[in-house]
């Protein structure tokens, strides 16, 4: 509620920001800013379009996927196809898009940009772009900025739009746009085919010819080998196997032949005819085994003379088996030469037979791709069609209406962030609520600023305007003082503040004029010795006698009052002295004085220095019964009060109350408060005598 009143207050700044932010957006929108017109076009991709003859694998077209689709549009606004649309319509020529046609505006930003883009850079670089270049890069620039492309939601649709100042130049350039794209894809396909011609027509001569020598080289290979057949290496094969089998066979026999050749000999040696005899089975050993076993010496030396004959056959045998063997072993091994051979030489041919086939496949195919590709030759159709050419275009911006909307909302925006800066940043106080609630003290009146030019003119108005809205907020700090203690009725009342110029002495002298209306005897006294202000409002002489004479005795009391002829009040003013102001008021002169004074008079008045100045209000305080805090409206600071009521704290002094003073009514109504507070209220016209 708080922020919607501080807005509300400033309604009026706020309306008035709104009304020239409308006005500046006005003579935008209708003055300066320049019409543009918008054109648009739509283009369908081809779903279900089958090539006259099928090449999908030499050139493809486009796909439907959501990056295909979003790739054609960055295709359309490409930097190719926009220098074809600038050079087709002559746009170089064109003082829309070339900014170097255009006339030199009367005021323009362009140096001082271009001197602080040279300050940022440390070391500006010379453009090295030649002139022409670099305007036909921003001509191209331009125009693609004026160009618009997206797809149309759940469809393979197109629309291209162009924006420019003239409503049949949108038409023409948009037009012209989709017909160079469909032109260019053509001519991409055109061109793809062209090199897929090209391409498999090397192919083809390089697999002709190596085709021709891995056949030649084949060739040669069968004429330079022994093998007839694969079934004859197998053949051969077998062979192998079998010798194998007869040299093993062999080696066992030799072997069984060796070990019972060394047992026979071991036997003879041995004399152990009996086991000699059964392990070579022979009649005649037989026959004379008993013999020779008897001792016989005639049958020992023939059983030894048979028996060496047997074993020497033997031995005949186990050597004949040592050449066979010897001889299977030579042939084993030039077989197992003669496959190797062979079997190297069949797989040469087998592998020379397949890379005849795959080179074979090879050229088939390409030959066959390179038959199609040469037949779809002039059969390139584009991947998209127009689906609606453009119309003249429609007038797009600037959107009037918005920018007066948004201008009005920007003007609210300014408006209230001046409010509620204002607010924010406001130090002072503007309502005794405000003034109350940040010092938690009592408020004891609200007083306007009085309509007087100078300060000697104080007592003549409040004596011709007896019921101005001043004189009454004058009465109502009286009531308010002197009821702030009903038990014991302040005597002695001392009027200060935080620095000068807040009103305090204008209060002091006008509550003594409004207490001396009531048949009091009111002492005024102005304490404020260093600055002596009272001469403005009273004249008197300067070597007339005052406070400080008096407080001394130098002259009695009765002698250093003075009565001014407008108001019943004695006065008291200020002289010069030698002493420092806060050490005569500390003293005990000062003290007695006061206490003299009390006698003679109702109702004592002090008008003392600012509390933030000097100390002497702080001094004189310890003899007032009540102390009237002045606090200037919207000027005095939080801060400025919040000092001086430490101050006081720390002289033990507590403050009867605060005055709100140098109320302006017209700047409370420019602040939103008139009619809501004190004795400025608009609801006291009736009461008031201005």
């Amino acid at each position: 509620m708080e922020l919607a009143g501080t807005l509300w207050r400033g309604k009026w700044v706020i309306a008035l920001c709104a009304a020239v932010a409308i006005l500046i957006g006005g003579v935008y929108a209708y003055v300066i800013a320049v019409p543009k017109y918008s054109a648009s076009t739509t283009l369908a991709i081809q779903l279900q379009a089958p090539p006259i003859v099928d090449i999908e694998a030499v050139v493809s077209g486009v796909s439907t996927e959501d990056a295909s689709l979003n790739t054609e549009l960055e295709v359309i606004r490409s930097r190719g196809i926009i220098m074809q649309l600038v050079e087709e319509m002559s746009l170089l020529d064109d003082p829309e898009f070339n900014a170097a046609l255009r006339p030199e505006p009367a005021i323009s930003l362009d140096p001082i940009m271009t001197f602080l883009r040279n300050l940022a850079s440390a070391t500006p670089a010379e453009s090295e772009v030649p002139e022409s270049e670099k305007i036909r890069n921003d001509t191209i620039a331009a125009v693609r900025e004026a160009i618009s492309a997206s797809v149309i939601r759940d469809t393979y649709v197109f629309r291209i739009s162009m924006r420019t100042e003239n409503a049949v130049k949108s038409q023409r350039l948009v037009n012209t746009l989709a017909q160079i794209y469909i032109t260019d894809q053509v001519a991409k396909k055109f061109q793809a085919t062209e090199n897929a011609v090209s391409w498999l027509s090397e192919r083809v001569t390089e697999l002709e010819r190596d085709l021709l020598e891995r056949e030649d080289e084949l060739q040669s290979a069968r004429t330079e080998t022994d093998l007839i057949s694969p079934e004859a290496l197998e053949a051969l094969n077998r062979q192998l196997i079998d010798l194998r089998n007869r040299l093993g066979e062999t080696r066992a026999q030799i072997a069984v032949q060796e070990q019972r050749l060394e047992q026979y000999r071991d036997l003879l040696a041995e004399n152990d005819f009996d086991a000699l005899a059964t392990r070579l089975s022979d009649s005649t050993l037989n026959r004379l085994r008993a013999e020779a076993l008897s001792g016989d010496s005639n049958a020992i030396d023939l059983f030894r003379s048979r028996a060496e004959l047997l074993i020497s056959r033997e031995e005949t045998s186990l050597n004949r088996s040592r050449s066979q063997e010897t001889a299977l072993a030579a042939s084993l091994q030039r077989q197992e030469t003669e496959l190797a051979e062979q079997s190297d030489d069949l797989a040469r041919l087998e592998q020379l037979d397949r890379e005849i086939q795959s080179i074979q496949t090879l050229y088939e195919t390409f030959l066959s791709r390179l038959k199609e590709a040469s037949v779809q030759r002039g059969l390139q159709e584009a991947d998209s069609r127009v689906l609606s050419t453009a119309t003249p275009g429609e007038y797009v911006e600037p959107r009037k209406s918005l920018i007066l909307a948004l201008s009005g909302i920007l003007g609210i925006m300014l408006g209230a962030a001046i409010i509620l800066s204002r607010q924010f940043m406001h130090s002072g106080f503007r309502t005794a609520d405000d003034l109350e609630e940040h010092t938690g003290q009592t408020i004891l009146g609200q007083i306007p600023k009085m309509p007087i030019k100078r300060r000697d003119q104080l007592i003549d108005y409040l004596n011709a305007k007896p019921t101005s809205a001043a004189a009454e907020a004058i009465r109502n700090l009286r009531t308010s003082v002197l009821l702030s203690n009903v038990d014991n009725p302040p005597q002695m009342i001392m009027s200060t503040s935080s620095l000068p110029g807040e009103g305090k002495t204008t209060q002091a002298i006008s509550l003594a004029h409004n207490l001396a209306g009531m048949g009091r005897k009111v002492l005024l006294i102005e304490a404020d010795i260093r600055r002596r202000t009272f001469q403005q409002y009273f004249k008197t002489g300067d070597d007339h006698p005052g406070l400080v004479a008096a407080m001394m005795e130098e002259c009695p009391i009765e002698e250093a009052v003075i009565r001014d002829p407008r108001m019943p009040v004695d006065i008291l003013m200020g002289d010069k002295s030698n002493l420092n102001a806060a050490d005569l008021f500390s003293s005990v002169k000062f003290k007695e004085f006061l206490k003299r004074i009390r006698g003679l008079y109702d109702i004592i008045i002090i008008d003392t220095p600012p509390v933030l100045v000097v100390p002497d209000a702080r001094v004189i305080g310890q003899h007032c019964d009540a102390i009237v805090f002045t606090t200037a409206w919207d000027r005095t600071t939080k801060v400025q009060v919040r000092e001086s009521m430490r101050q006081f704290a720390t002289a033990n002094l507590r403050v009867s109350g605060l005055v709100l003073a140098q109320i302006d009514p017209k700047g409370m109504k420019r602040y939103g408060y008139g009619g809501k507070h004190g004795a400025y209220s608009a609801y006291g016209s009736d009461y008031y005598n201005s």
